[in-house]
Parts: structure tokens; sequence; C-alpha cells
């Protein structure tokens, strides 16, 4: 089954916590501090694999986490750092913030290596908090807390060259004789289910990539069929081939199908369907007497004065082919190549605690509590045993408009304050 959008949870690692510790040995009786500093936490990064060509890794592992960071020891021991963790993706996978939809990074051309979530740093250990008035400091610094976020990976092909049109019109048969491609080939509608890339090399040229565009019929832009699920693979292609069956061995009209599929992109977008194209006549080994000679006039007549070329060609036998090819190369080296590149449309933020929400309220035996995960990680990192330690929670309720709220409310001194298992006597 062939993946082109996946849905997945991704997270850096979170930074190791500082160390509190203090230097023992024999005959140092005051030894100080020595709380080592934690690790730094991994990065989440995206990265190109050109081995790659479907999201199909995705359909069973959704959820990407990178290595914390290890907390700091004591004797100054540095925790260690989390290790990375790259995620591999193939070239022209756009990644999305799931709930907006928004564009993080297109994963395309020069860009095959992108730092998504940074790690959280590591916190400081209780040895940077030594002054000459805390000789003894009781507490050390968290580690940074991960990111983390849920995105989806949609992949638009890379090609130079869409091949498109109706179901069993030969663009399979036509991609295994000009490339090095094997797809699936039968006589049967939709043996294609899955875009297929290929490699045209021709002599005394560069040669061009070229993708099977699958799952094109009327509807194709609202959802009918495999069309719309496809549809955004010929986003980045510069040159479309329109394949019809010009042999009609199905009943189906050829010059009506290039009409029905020209409306289908063009209701996609009016951008893609405005690209260059040609139209291979296919089958031609089909026809008997001069039925070629009159279907291949009647497409002439219809789409040359709009400067569409027609070639007639057969995918079996190879008739005609090479022309084709060659046109199209010319094509190519006449049309500036504009690379179709996502913008940034969303900027992962690093998490502002500042901003963190934070309750107050008083309960019906008339004590006051606070509660917020801010204020829980302040009591985590404070010792309020010591003086300094009490000043800087002071302060901090302070700063941060808790004692505002508190006197909203209503407090009077001597009231009991509660938060997190702790209490206190309110005064001014």
């Amino acid at each position: 089954m062939f993946a082109d959008q996946a849905k997945i949870y991704i997270r850096s690692g979170k930074g190791g916590d500082g160390h509190v510790s203090f230097r023992r040995e024999l005959y140092v009786p005051a030894g100080g501090p020595d709380g080592g500093d934690g690790g730094r936490g991994g990065d989440l990064i995206f990265e190109v694999d050109p081995g790659l060509n479907t999201l199909n890794e995705f359909r069973h592992i959704r959820k990407f986490c990178a290595q914390d960071g290890e907390p700091g020891g004591k004797k100054r021991c540095h925790g260690k750092d989390g290790s990375d963790l790259v995620v591999k993706v193939p070239a022209g996978t756009i990644v999305k913030e799931a709930n907006t939809g928004q564009v993080i990074t297109d994963m395309s051309y020069e860009n095959t290596r992108e730092v998504i979530l940074k790690g959280g740093r590591g916190g400081k250990g209780n040895q940077h908090y030594a002054t000459p008035t805390m000789q003894v400091p009781k507490y050390a610094q968290p580690g940074k807390p991960a990111m983390e976020l849920d995105v989806i990976l949609e992949l638009k092909t890379i090609a130079d060259v869409g091949l498109v049109g109706f179901p069993n019109v030969g663009k399979s048969t036509f991609l295994s004789r000009v490339t090095n491609a094997r797809p699936k080939i039968a006589n049967y509608h939709f043996t294609t289910l899955n875009p297929n890339l290929g490699v045209v090399d021709l002599d005394g040229t560069n040669g061009f990539v070229i993708a099977d565009i699958p799952g094109l019929i009327e509807g194709a832009s609202e959802g009918v069929g495999l069309g719309h699920q496809f549809l955004k693979h010929i986003e980045r292609t510069r040159v479309m081939i329109h394949m019809v069956d010009a042999a009609s061995t199905e009943g189906r009209d050829p010059i009506g199908d290039i009409r029905v599929i020209n409306e289908e992109l063009r209701a996609y977008s009016e951008e893609v369907a405005s690209r260059p194209q040609v139209i291979a006549a296919n089958k031609i080994d089909c026809f008997y007497g001069d039925d070629q000679e009159t279907v291949v006039t009647l497409l002439k007549e219809e789409f040359e004065p709009q400067g569409i070329r027609v070639f007639p060609i057969s995918a079996v036998t190879g008739k005609g082919i090479s022309e084709l090819l060659y046109y199209v190369n010319d094509m190519l080296a006449q049309i500036k190549e504009d690379k179709v590149v996502f913008e940034r449309e969303y900027m992962i933020q690093e998490p502002d605690f500042q901003n963190e929400p934070f309750s107050v309220w008083k309960e019906e035996d008339g004590t006051y509590k606070i509660e917020g995960p801010r204020v829980e990680r302040m009591l985590g990192y404070t010792n309020l045993d010591t003086e300094k330690g009490f000043q800087f929670f002071q302060k901090f309720l302070k700063e941060n408009g808790m004692l505002e709220e508190l006197e909203k409310l209503g407090v009077e001194d001597g009231d009991t304050v509660v938060m997190y298992g702790w209490s206190f006597e309110y005064y001014r």
C-alpha cells in the first residue's frame, strides 16, 4: 500500500536536571557544593533519504522521541547529553503542524536536513549557586522541558515531467519503456496505485525525471476515484505529457478525455493547468487502415492551435517515442527551472513559561490555594528552608501577580496559603 500522508507525534529530549550534592571527604569538613549540570536533551531532526519514495514507514510507527539528557551527578559530574533522533523522509516531504495545517518545512531540493525541535538545555548544578552569603545552596536548576508537536507529513513528488491521463491508456507501459522504472502493468483500471518515478536517459542530453500520476478521472479534483489523493504529486512538475488512447480501444473519445483531464487540473489549480504540455496519442499499433491518420489529424486540429503538440506513439512497439522525448527535453531546456518550494508558515516557539497559567482561589475552610505548572516547578527547585530560598519564593509570588490575586480575594494577615502540600501564613 502506497502512503503519501501520515500523522505522527514528535518530541525533542528534555534537559537533565542539575544535581544537589556536597563534597564529603575525610579532613574536608566544609567541602562546598559539587552538584553537576544536567545533560542536553537530543534534537529531533528530519533528513531526506534518497532511497525512500513513500511514507509507508510511518504507517506503523507514529511516535518519534529524542533521548532525554541525564541528570548531573555528585563530584561535579556532568550528565550525559541525550542522543539526537533523525527521522528519515523521502525528498518532497512537507511537514505541517497538525492542528493548523500550516507548513513547518519543505524537505525538498537543497533542504535535506533540518532540526525541527531543539532539545532542552541541561539544568545547572548547585555548584553554580554558591555565594559568599549562601555557601550551602540546597537547590539546583531543573532541565529545560522537551518540545513536542503533532505533525502531518505530506509527500509531493519531485519530477520534471508529469505523465497524466485516464486509467488504462498505457502510461505505465510508456514509463517502463523510457525509464528504469518497473511499474505494475495489467489490462484493467487503476493498476497503478502510486506515483511511479523514473529517469529518462537521452543521448547527448542530461535527461529528466518523469512521474506517472495515476487515478485521474472525471471528478478527480473533487475526490472521485484516486485523483484527489494523487493530484498533489503534479505540483512540482514543469511539463506534462498528456497521454490518450488514440485508438479508442475502450470506446472512449480521446479529444473528450483530454478536455476532461484538463478541466480537472484547472479545478485543482489554475497554475498547474497552465503549465506546458504535449499530447502522446498512444496505441497507434491498434489502428487499421487510414484510421490512425484521421484520429491524429483531428487531435492536431483541435489542440495544436492552442500550442500543444501532438505525437502519435506506441508504448508497446516504441514507435514515435524518441521524437516525443527529445521534444520534451527541449521544452525543459527552454523553461526556467522555478523550483516549487512551500514556504514556512508555522514558527515553532520554545515554551514561554512566563505565560503559563496559574489559579488562585479561596476554599470553604478559609484557606487560599495557588496552583499551576510554574508554581509546581518553582517549588521543585527552591529550598524554602533557607532564608535566601524563601526570599526568592516571595519575590516569585510578587513578580508573577500571585500576591495581587490573593489580595483581590480578601486575604488577610495570618491567613493560610497552600501550594502543593506546602502551607504558609500570609503577612504583608
